[in-house]
């Protein structure tokens, strides 16, 4: 269900779509009309849903293009693909049976390797029940509070990608997070049953292997395939959930066709059709042909075509062509003369029915209440006006086909005109259409239309005609609107309490943007058609009523003769009842339909919690805490569950919904199958070569211009192929970008990135460990002296952390949780507070144990703070530091650390303090590297004009000597008479008041570095005088295209900034050789 696959409501609110498919402006057919001396008006522009769409398709041509042409291109410069050598894999090899508790005893490898780090974790986690609720009253920092949520459950047929991970990610960080603040924590799994995907798999298996189609057998034989191909499949997205370390509870696994869900679908029904908001009529659904069930609008691919296209269709031999406009002539009845009409689909001009003008089009005055003759039936057409027709397009008439166009459907609705179906479910024409066309295929039957018209003299020519070709995405089939008998939701009155829920504050949307949106769509929301014509899946409970000595069942239509009921047995009783008769009288047929699958998953976060009864998970964990999800969503899910929820519960299903952004690949294209770019997360975790990359692609059923796309990208971005990143640096990445916001262009360079990330952290608690050594004995948090500048700044960073991490996951802004936690980690801990604290470890006396103190305690509350998102790494390592009591058994029931635990380690002077001693350190590897001075350490004076920055630096001057890798270090304040800095050095200024100079004389070979200077420096100016000629060149704005001119003029600065940079070297360095003489 992380894509959705139910059925959009149709109706007025979502005309404006539905009419764009099939043609420019119009649905199935639109017309322009000729009067003789009428000269046709020029067509007007696009609507706007037509403009939107053209310009995604201009857009994602434009991707395509830059795909094929940078990558064929890219053979010099910076290379966007990731680049990577082998990392030594490292196994765990001990033996430890299932569920067993990993050994901590033996030595850390020398360097971090997922493979290592990720064994056997999972299944002690899962085993030990540390996921289950139950877990809660062992916990020492419980509170009496719930969390509860549950998966968006993925569809029992597919397999995750990066998009599902970036949920997984989200939704575990914060279930871990809740988790070690000591809440009752229930996330509870699920799989959705995907009839149409699911169905449609177990068919073309059946073909495959023993030449069957899911006609040759009975109903119940069939579904006995399905379940024995569940009973094989279907735990796969369970292991992968696993294997991305989701927190989930197992015991609580919940699929939507268990019997027990089932039953809470069929109450649902029951309840909803007593209640009067489910009703059975006669509408136009979204047809698939090749499925023969009606599909949803987020089944439907809207194919942009800009002219005649030849298109392979399931079914026919050869290709079928698309993209053009008939045009032919109606002549009038009684009178002389013709109205032409022009249709993308010649063949359904068998079922029009009228042809309708604007009442205040003057070009029609005289034809309003005129009739036409259709040439092939003989049935009169009237012409009639309506004011939704628009002038301007074609000639200002509309021929009207109600049983296969969405808006001639409401167009018949006010003119009481018949509907007449003349294409059959199966695709073909029906009896209607005359026995020359009765049982051939539409798109055959397409020509045999146009060959009869052109034998009468009414046909007027073939133009080729940009338009979108509505196609379903589950079996490639083109989309028939198709008039059926289907059971609808009344959605109104409940998407109206779903509204006031969030404008009453009742409900939260995060981001807020969306709340605009979810006020919009559900304001026009239509009724809901819930049937799908499959096997698989939840069969409607409603019955068709007959009685003894009745030969028929009821016309097919009628609402008078249908019950419902959660069995059969309560069904008869009803029908007994309400007609009046015994029940042996009764005979019942069951409708063969099933429910669409959107209607089961909107019981979800109740049905699996036992609803209808009353059971203990449903009072304790009903209403959920959250719902978090793809944006992508929000109608087909969220409403939905919403709506039900409170209609059935007479409760929000949850108080706080949150939206995360669509996942994308680094070219910002939407990843899909059909591109051949989506990613499986297992191959980011345990890595993957190109070559495997690319067969994945080959092997797909792609479109082959897509296919030669998606290989060049691949070959572009991965010419390696992808390296072994492993879950937690995955799950980190994931949660780094800014979900709640723009899409995400995911690079998987950010992922080994964050690798690298991982053995940083690796190697700070390996050295940890030993600067700890063996008779170390951790105090509690608030027994531990701090003593030191650089410790008091140590802890201080580190209760900022813990604040900035708080306020992020209370914000569900977890890309700032990530950054606080990567620049605490990298930035304070270990490019600072290791490298200052390593000269006091190496010594002993009171400072040392301090040390050793805050240095546990920064890497065990670290540890802590990593815990959501790298549950791994952070297991691992934690179970290397010395155990502090009370230890639990595992770091995700440690307590997440809190602010008020901390706010004695608070030092704000100290810490605003540091901030100078930084820029000192920055300067001062400044000016090492542009000397060369790699391994040198020269002495250095720190001169400073006021006393209070004195003050400051005197405090942490052995912090600077150390991170600056200097020699001999002196403070010196003029004010104070302090002597000037000695000649020989290289100055470099922190700010207005405070300069460092670095010694060079005697450390650099002036003469020789001179040389090298000056020839930097011509060759930079050369350089930067050709960049400049270049965007003086004629016509440079209008050829060149804007991208590049942004490189080049990024490019000229960074060249100008580094001759700058050189000139000054330069400079500083010829004013030694004059000292020097």
């Amino acid at each position: 269900m992380w894509r959705p696959v139910c059925c959009a409501p149709v109706g007025v609110g979502r005309l404006g779509l539905l009419r764009d498919l099939w043609g420019a402006r119009g649905g199935v057919c639109r017309l322009c009309s000729k009067d003789s001396g009428t000269t046709p008006p020029p067509p007007p522009p696009p609507p706007p849903s037509l403009r939107h769409r053209a310009e995604k398709e201009r857009r994602r041509r434009e991707k395509e293009r830059a795909i094929l042409t940078h990558c064929g291109t890219d053979t010099g410069g910076e290379e966007r693909g990731v680049r990577w050598r082998e990392k030594e894999k490292v196994a765990y090899t001990i033996p430890t049976p299932p569920g067993s508790k990993k050994d901590t005893s033996a030595p850390l490898p020398s360097a971090y390797s997922p493979q290592y780090v990720e064994a056997c974790w999972y299944q002690w986690w899962e085993k030990e029940g540390f996921f289950t609720p139950e877990y809660h009253s062992r916990l020492p920092q419980a509170v009496e509070h719930t969390f509860s949520l549950c998966i968006p459950p993925p569809n029992v047929t597919g397999s995750l990608h990066l998009g599902h991970a970036l949920t997984v990610a989200i939704e575990d960080a914060l279930t871990r997070w809740r988790r070690m603040q000591g809440y009752r924590v229930l996330w509870v799994p699920g799989c959705d049953h995907a009839g149409i995907a699911t169905q449609a798999v177990v068919e073309r298996r059946l073909l495959r292997e023993r030449g069957l189609r899911r006609q040759d057998l009975s109903r119940q034989q069939f579904l006995e395939e399905v379940w024995d191909w569940k009973k094989e499949k279907g735990d796969e997205i369970y292991l992968q959930l696993r294997r991305l370390g989701a927190s989930l509870d197992w015991s609580r696994a919940c699929f939507t066709m268990d019997p027990g869900f089932s039953a809470a679908v069929s109450e649902a029904f029951v309840r909803l059709f007593e209640a009067g908001l489910i009703y059975r009529s006669e509408r136009l659904v979204n047809w698939s042909c090749a499925l023969t069930s009606a599909i949803s609008d987020i089944e439907v691919d809207s194919v942009q075509l800009s002219g005649r296209t030849l298109l392979s269709v399931p079914g026919y031999e050869d290709k079928v062509e698309f993209g053009t406009m008939v045009t032919f002539a109606y002549p009038l009845e009684g009178q002389d003369g013709e109205i032409a009409v022009s249709t993308t689909r010649p063949e359904t001009m068998l079922g029009d029915v009228a042809i309708v003008v604007h009442p205040d089009d003057p070009r029609y005055q005289s034809l309003q209440g005129s009739v036409c003759c259709h040439p092939f039936t003989g049935r009169l057409l009237p012409i009639l006006t309506d004011p939704i027709v628009d002038t301007q397009l074609g000639t200002g008439a509309v021929k009207v086909t109600p049983a296969h166009d969405h808006t001639d459907f409401q167009l018949s609705l006010r003119h009481a005109l018949p509907r007449l179906s003349v294409i059959g479910g199966d695709g073909t024409m029906n009896e209607l259409c005359g026995k020359w066309l009765q049982g051939v295929r539409r798109f055959e039957a397409r020509g045999k239309v146009l060959s009869a018209l052109k034998e009468r003299g009414l046909y007027r020519g073939t133009v080729e005609h940009p338009m979108t070709l509505p196609i379903c995405s589950r079996s490639g089939d083109v989309v028939e609107p198709l008039l059926r008998s289907q059971w609808f939701v009344r959605c109104e009155a409940m998407a109206q309490r779903a509204m006031q829920a969030v404008e009453d504050g009742q409900l939260d949307i995060t981001p807020d943007f969306y709340k605009k949106t979810w006020r919009s769509w559900l304001s026009n929301i239509s009724d809901w058609c819930i049937s799908r014509q499959l096997w698989w899946g939840h069969q409607i409970p409603a019955y068709q009523v007959s009685f003894s000595g009745s030969a028929e069942l009821q016309e097919e239509g009628s609402d008078a003769l249908w019950v419902c009921g959660r069995s059969s047995d309560e069904a008869r009783k009803k029908a007994a009842q309400k007609y009046g008769v015994s029940e042996e009288e009764v005979t019942l047929t069951q409708d063969p339909d099933v429910l669409d699958t959107w209607f089961s998953s909107a019981l979800f976060p109740f049905a699996m919690l036992g609803w209808p009864d009353q059971t203990p998970d449903l009072q304790r964990f009903y209403p959920n805490s959250l719902l978090e999800t793809g944006s992508d969503l929000i109608f087909f899910w969220v409403a939905r569950m919403v709506m039900l929820g409170s209609e059935l519960t007479g409760q929000l299903p949850f108080q706080q919904v949150v939206l995360h952004s669509m996942v994308r690949d680094a070219h910002g294209r939407k990843m899909s199958k059909s591109l051949g770019n989506v990613i499986d997360p297992l191959d980011v975790i345990a890595g993957v070569s190109l070559q495997a990359l690319q067969q994945k692609v080959t092997a797909g059923n792609l479109d082959p211009k897509e296919t030669t796309v998606a290989l060049e990208a691949q070959r572009h971005d991965f010419p390696s192929g992808i390296p072994e990143c492993g879950t937690d640096a995955l799950r980190f990445a994931l949660c780094s970008y800014k979900a709640q916001g723009d899409d995400i262009n995911l690079s998987v360079s950010q992922v080994l990135s964050t690798r690298h990330f991982c053995n940083k952290i690796w190697n700070a608690v390996k050295f940890t460990l030993g600067a700890l050594g063996e008779d170390f004995t951790p105090l509690p948090l608030t027994k531990v002296s701090v003593q030191g500048g650089v410790d008091r700044w140590q802890c201080s960073r580190l209760y900022s952390t813990v604040l900035q991490c708080d306020q992020g996951f209370q914000q569900f802004e977890l890309h700032a949780v990530t950054a606080a936690v990567y620049s605490y980690w990298l930035h304070n801990l270990c490019d600072v507070y290791l490298e200052c604290v390593k000269p006091v470890l190496s010594g002993d006396g009171s400072a040392r144990e301090a040390a050793r103190q805050v240095l546990y305690h920064s890497v065990r509350q670290g540890l802590a703070l990593l815990s959501p998102f790298m549950p791994y790494l952070s297991e691992e390592l934690w179970h290397r530091l010395p155990p502090l009591a009370p230890q639990p058994p595992s770091i995700c029931l440690a307590p997440y650390p809190q602010p008020a635990n901390l706010a004695h380690w608070h030092f704000p002077e100290e810490e605003a303090n540091f901030l100078l001693v930084q820029e000192v350190v920055r300067v001062a590897r400044s000016l090492r590297s542009q000397y060369r001075l790699t391994k040198e350490r020269p002495d250095m004076w720190v001169q400073c004009s006021g006393p209070q920055q004195a003050a400051a630096l005197e405090q942490f001057l052995s912090a600077v000597q150390t991170l600056s890798r200097v020699g001999a270090l002196r403070l010196l304040l003029p004010a104070g008479g302090d002597p000037s800095p000695p000649s020989g050095c290289a100055v470099g200024v922190v700010n207005d008041s405070c300069q460092i100079h670095m010694r060079i004389q005697g450390s650099v070979d002036v003469q020789r570095q001179c040389a090298t200077l000056s020839q930097r420096r011509n060759k930079l100016a050369s350089q930067l005088e050709e960049a400049v000629s270049r965007t003086q060149a004629p016509e440079y704005q209008e050829k060149v295209p804007e991208r590049v001119r942004l490189e080049h003029t990024h490019r000229i600065a960074s060249l100008r900034l580094e001759l700058q940079h050189t000139e000054e070297q330069l400079s500083t360095l010829q004013h030694l050789k004059t000292e020097d003489r």
